[in-house]
């Protein structure tokens, strides 16, 4: 028997306010019944680059059929088009919904496959502001349903970014703890690589058991990615680094 689809929530609003809500309800109401799972609420504000390799290291953390509502948008009522795209990968097809801002390149990129499409659906009601709520939950709950949402072709031109690097190699989120998650995949990276960043150099660790309480070091964490971090402590604020510090390998 074949489960329903998951709809995954992936979005810069943050928790405060009516926005996550507003989301959550458009969702409820137009796809009743199927699981949504907020990924991140706090992807990095107004930062599409760095939000399109965050989404990329977790997307695969979700089944075959997930469909994730995207929305990290700052040209939110521009030129950028409206897309979906249904990317191919180890989990099997996905399907992402959202704006053609670039937010999606990373996961066409390390996708098998993929096929990108224009939404020319409109709904009677459509702000224009706010088309998280009124645009793309509407089209991705009609897509987890099974139902068809009138798209168009749409050429690469359009929203792809060849330009950005296959790995970022700077921090890209800050969590609850003060750990730093970078943009760089850590597989790959020699045993031993040592890493320059805010005028510190890190060690590679495998946990935070191997380290001292205080100490700051670099570990691959469990989506694959480069994680600074300091033993019971907070990165952030002991190596002062905010989102976008920039690091190098030694």
């Amino acid at each position: 028997m074949t489960s329903a689809p998951m709809l995954v929530l992936f979005t810069d609003f943050g928790l405060a306010g009516p926005y996550m809500g507003q989301m959550r309800a458009a969702l409820h109401r137009d796809a009743p019944g199927l699981v949504i799972v907020d990924l991140f609420a706090d992807a990095p504000s107004f930062d599409i680059r760095a939000a399109a390799y965050l989404l990329a290291a977790y997307a695969p953390d979700f089944p075959a059929g997930a469909v994730f509502v995207c929305v990290v948008d700052p040209g939110v009522g521009g030129k950028r088009p409206a897309m979906v795209l249904r990317a191919e990968g180890r989990a099997g097809g996905q399907v992402f919904v959202g704006p053609g801002n670039g937010l999606f390149e990373i996961i066409a990129r390390r996708a098998p496959s993929f096929k990108a499409e224009r939404i020319a659906w409109r709904p009677e009601r459509l702000s224009a502001s706010f088309h998280g709520r009124d645009l793309f939950a509407p089209a991705a709950a009609a897509m987890a349903r099974g139902d068809a949402v009138a798209s168009q072709s749409l050429e690469d031109i359009d929203w792809r970014h060849p330009d950005w690097p296959d790995d970022l190699c700077q921090v890209i989120y800050l969590d609850h703890y003060g750990n730093a998650i970078t943009g760089l995949r850590a597989t790959g990276l020699p045993s031993g690589q040592r890493i320059a960043i805010a005028g510190h150099e890190l060690h590679q660790s495998r946990t935070f058991g191997e380290v001292t309480p205080g100490q700051a070091f670099w570990y691959e964490n469990a989506n694959g990615l480069v994680e600074i971090a300091v033993n019971q402590g907070s990165a952030a604020q002991e190596l002062n680094l905010t989102p976008g510090t920039s690091m190098t390998l030694l």
